[in-house]
This record gives C-alpha cells, sequence and structure tokens, in this order.
C-alpha cells in the first residue's frame, strides 16, 4: 500500500481532519463489537439499581442535599464509568503496538498528534454517549435533575474532560510499559481507592475527615463535585469552575505528556 492511498491529501494538510479520521477508525472497531457496549452498561446499571435501592435510606443521615439517594448517586455513577472505561485505553494503545498496527502508520504522513489523540476524542465521545444513557436509566429509576439540561451538560463535560485525563495518562502506560499484566494491575490498584475516596456514595460530611481531605485532591471527586453543584437547584458556580477549571488543566498536561511519551516511543522504533 503506497503513502499516497494510506493517508488522503485533504487529511495531511489538516491535523484536526486527521484526529477526525483516526477517530472514526477507532469508533468503527467499537461498532463491530456491540456486546462491548452492553458490557460496558452492566455495571452502571447494578450500581444504579442495585446499589440505590440497597442504600436509599442513607440520605436520612443528612448531609446529601436532597431526599432522594438515587439523585445522589446519578452524577457518581457518570463519573465512575468514565473513569473506569478510559483507564483501559491504554489496552487498546498495546494492542495497535503488538499488531504492528501502530508502526505502519508512523511510515505515513499523518500528524503524530492525530495518531495519539484519536484514542482521546474516541474516548471522549464514548463517554458521552454512556453518559446520556446512564441519565436516562436514572430518569426512568425516578431520578431528577433540577439543574436542567444546562447542569446534565455541565456534568458529561467533566466526566469527558475526567476521561480525558485517565485516557491520556493510560495512552501514556501503554507506551512506557508495553505490557498487559502492567496495566492491569495498575488500574485494579488505583479504581478501588480514587471511588471510595471520593463522595461517589457518601455525602462529605458523614465521611470521615481524613478521607474528605484525600477526596479534595482527588480528580474523580472534582468532576463529581462539579457536576452535582451544576445538576441542583442552585449552582455553586464557584465551585463548578473552580473543578471544572482544575480538570482542564489536568487534562492538558495528561495529553501533553501522552504526546511526549508517544515521540519517545516513536524514536525507539
Amino acid at each position: 500500500m503506497s503513502t499516497q492511498s494510506a493517508t488522503p491529501a485533504p487529511l495531511r494538510s489538516n491535523a484536526l481532519a486527521q484526529t477526525w479520521y483516526m477517530t472514526q477508525r477507532q469508533l468503527m472497531a467499537i461498532f463491530r463489537q456491540p456486546a462491548y457496549l452492553l458490557i460496558t452498561l452492566v455495571q452502571p446499571v447494578i450500581w444504579l439499581f442495585l446499589f440505590g435501592n440497597l442504600f436509599k435510606k442513607v440520605v436520612e443521615l443528612g448531609g446529601f442535599g436532597t431526599t432522594s439517594y438515587l439523585d445522589y448517586l446519578v452524577p457518581g455513577i457518570v463519573v465512575m464509568s468514565a473513569l473506569g472505561s478510559s483507564m483501559w485505553a491504554g489496552m487498546g494503545t498495546l494492542e495497535e503496538i503488538e499488531r504492528g498496527t501502530l508502526n505502519r502508520f508512523l511510515t505515513t504522513p499523518v500528524s503524530r498528534g492525530a495518531l495519539m489523540n484519536a484514542n482521546v476524542v474516541q474516548n471522549g465521545i464514548s463517554i458521552a454517549v454512556q453518559t446520556v444513557i446512564i441519565l436516562l436509566l436514572g430518569k426512568l429509576g425516578g431520578a431528577h435533575y433540577p439543574g436542567g439540561f444546562g447542569g446534565l451538560v455541565i456534568l458529561a463535560v467533566a466526566a469527558i474532560l475526567l476521561g480525558t485525563v485517565f485516557g491520556a495518562f493510560s495512552n501514556a502506560l501503554g507506551m512506557l510499559v508495553r505490557q498487559r499484566e502492567s496495566i492491569i494491575g495498575i488500574n485494579t490498584f488505583l479504581l478501588l481507592p480514587l471511588t471510595f475516596l471520593s463522595s461517589a456514595f457518601m455525602a462529605p460530611s458523614q465521611m470521615p475527615s481524613w478521607m474528605r481531605h484525600i477526596a479534595d485532591f482527588n480528580p474523580l471527586n472534582w468532576a463529581m463535585v462539579a457536576g452535582r453543584s451544576a445538576m441542583s437547584a442552585d449552582p455553586d458556580w464557584g465551585i463548578v469552575l473552580g473543578r471544572g477549571g482544575a480538570l482542564l488543566a489536568l487534562a492538558v498536561i495528561a495529553v501533553w505528556l501522552s504526546t511526549r511519551t508517544f515521540r519517545s516511543y516513536q524514536k525507539s522504533v
């Protein structure tokens, strides 16, 4: 296959178009595995309807800002799902390396940033779709969203930013370790601590003080706090902008680190 046919001329002249081209390629791979899409929704459904009903009386302790535990839980499930799916982005990168696909693309004029960022964009689109489905399921279960459409959009943006952070870090990890076992081990080690050292299931006022202090530095909690505040009837825009800004800054750093790691990988092949 010639370089000309592998990368059409219009794509070579526009990095954004190249990124979208590569993103479409990854999205098609997901669409060919509809079972995977269904499996990713099994855990959110369990959290929403089993866990939500099991602990629905916990709001009587106070501090949740609502009388419905499901209202409190939905934003947490959205953000947790974004984290859970994005942490495995590096496995896709590793698979591309093992199959030799990534190395073949390196011989084409396609932008190196497009090669790396397509994974992040694809992950963001997947998180957006996942968020919409979870919000609809929550609504069917009786959840209320006083913040309206704007609050839901902000929650989705917060989830996407969080997914970008951990998706980019996961890509960098895949480039560095190049071993499935290492990625699985690190993800398994981080997932539960990040989840339970946050306000995913419990109001901050009901958490031990040391857990609250750790949660203040947890990006997962930043997304939850920003989303919950935006979805409330009286949003605290200082909190929304503060946590959202921190997530955006961290996402930029993560993407930069991922790109730098990719360049190091490129020099090694």
